[in-house]
């Protein structure tokens, strides 16, 4: 689980394909201390599992599943990514539950700067507009994030300086994408609500063998 505050701005330091997916090797610093190889990481939202490590990098290995799910296909060698490692249960937990599964991509439709802040739009599948609510929680690129305003299907967020300079969001402009974690507290209710207002089937015969493997019924 992570928290959505970032640790560290890196840069990709090569791209290697493989017979399925990619392999990423990133550069960086300040989390290399006490990462380890299966390690789970923050990658611009996405949870990815370091597969090798040495001094002052480590490489995760992308499926196609995470490249058809965000943004991280779109990247190329030289490139910034946000960075946080799982947090600790004795952790201060300074951003909102994240759980690095990115649920869509959305677009930045208008960047509005001024002296050291910003203010951006972001264009989200009408889909997914039911987990956002104003004030509520948001995570962009892995960035743990606090909705100023909604619009149809277009959020607005609110930047400080040290987020600009701290993470990508500082870096992205108009017609960028982000990858998109919506409040899984919202999902939850969501899911709750859904399944008490509907009949769902039940397949007996699953229903029989689950019986019997717990019960020995027959």
């Amino acid at each position: 689980m992570f928290t959505g505050i970032v640790e560290e701005l890196a840069r990709i330091k090569t791209i290697e394909a493989k017979t399925q997916g990619i392999r990423f090797t990133v550069s960086a610093k300040t989390v290399m201390d006490d990462l380890k190889i299966g390690d789970s990481i923050l990658v611009n939202g996405v949870c990815l599992t370091i597969v090798s490590k040495k001094k002052d990098s480590f490489c995760m290995d992308l499926v196609e599943e995470t490249l058809n799910k965000s943004n991280l296909g779109e990247l190329i060698v030289g490139d910034y990514v946000n960075l946080e490692r799982a947090m600790k249960v004795s952790d201060r937990f300074g951003g909102h539950i994240v759980q690095g599964h990115v649920e869509t991509v959305g677009v930045i439709l208008d960047k509005q700067t001024q002296d050291d802040e910003a203010m951006i739009s972001i264009g989200l599948d009408p889909e997914w507009m039911r987990y956002c609510i104003p004030k509520g929680s948001i995570t962009l690129d892995g960035v743990s994030l606090t909705i100023a305003a909604i619009n149809g299907n277009i959020v607005e967020i609110a930047l400080i300086p040290y987020t600009l300079e701290n993470t990508t969001l500082g870096i992205k402009g108009k017609s960028d994408t982000l990858n998109i974690e919506t409040d899984i507290i919202g999902k939850y209710i969501d899911r709750l609500l859904i399944i008490d207002g509907e009949d769902s089937e039940i397949d007996t015969n699953i229903l029989k063998a689950i019986r019997h493997i717990q019960y020995g019924e027959s």
